[in-house]
């Protein structure tokens, strides 16, 4: 019997700042769910990453329009489906996409919807003083970015962060292993002061998180050497 997808979940973590999770079935994996954010500043709600679908992305849509908030923009953290998936959907609806600009590339090599607006690195104040978007170079992804909070001295951290209860990588068929340690090295410097962190999968957690990760990495670069 084929396992039964639960819905896509929202839930408050502080003040103007909502957690949402999907899920999906994969065949490596099994059932995966899939952390991102909704960060809403002023009556304006910007989203980081979008969730797996588009069913799930315009049922996050709705709940956002009733509450009274308008979608300002989103952005995905790398380009894979479980942080892009409802791009090309928003699109349709006018909604503004942003995206590094190595995304969008990658996106549409791929022949998949990339964003209306592209930045490049290695920093980008989406909303000054309450959303900055970093790329640190790659490891899960050539692409991936990590967002930070400061307000809440929150990082999401996407893929490139693994949860406590990872003991791999995961994922690693497009990952830079050999830069993924120093990526992670680079956001512990970058955010010191780090109180919360989200990973793309799993549990959310402090800074033992980037720690952990980068423990991870450094072995899995180590390890084929062995």
């Amino acid at each position: 019997m084929a396992t039964e997808v639960p819905q896509l979940s929202i839930e408050p973590l502080a003040g103007g700042v909502y957690l949402h999770q999907s899920y999906h079935q994969t065949q490596s994996f099994g059932l995966v769910s899939a952390n991102g954010l909704v960060v809403v500043n002023d009556g304006q709600a910007h989203l980081i990453d979008t969730p797996w679908s588009e069913p799930d992305t315009e049922q996050l849509v709705t709940w956002i329009h009733d509450q009274g908030w308008q979608l300002a923009g989103s952005l995905p953290t790398h380009s894979h489906e479980d942080r892009a998936g409802g791009i090309g959907w928003l699109n349709k609806q006018g909604i503004s996409t942003h995206a590094l600009a190595l995304t969008n590339d990658i996106l549409q090599a791929n022949g998949k919807p990339s964003a209306a607006k592209a930045f490049t690195g290695p920093a980008y104040s989406w909303v000054p003083g309450t959303l900055e978007v970093y790329y640190p170079g790659g490891g899960h992804t050539v692409d991936n970015v990590v967002v930070w909070l400061p307000k809440h001295r929150l990082l999401f951290g996407g893929c490139l962060i693994r949860s406590m209860a990872a003991k791999g990588l995961g994922y690693t068929g497009e990952a830079k292993i050999d830069q993924w340690a120093d990526s992670v090295q680079r956001v512990i410097h970058r955010y010191p002061d780090v109180r919360t962190v989200i990973p793309g999968h799993g549990r959310i957690g402090d800074g033992v998180l980037l720690r952990h990760t980068h423990e991870l990495a450094k072995k899995q670069l180590i390890e084929p050497f062995q």
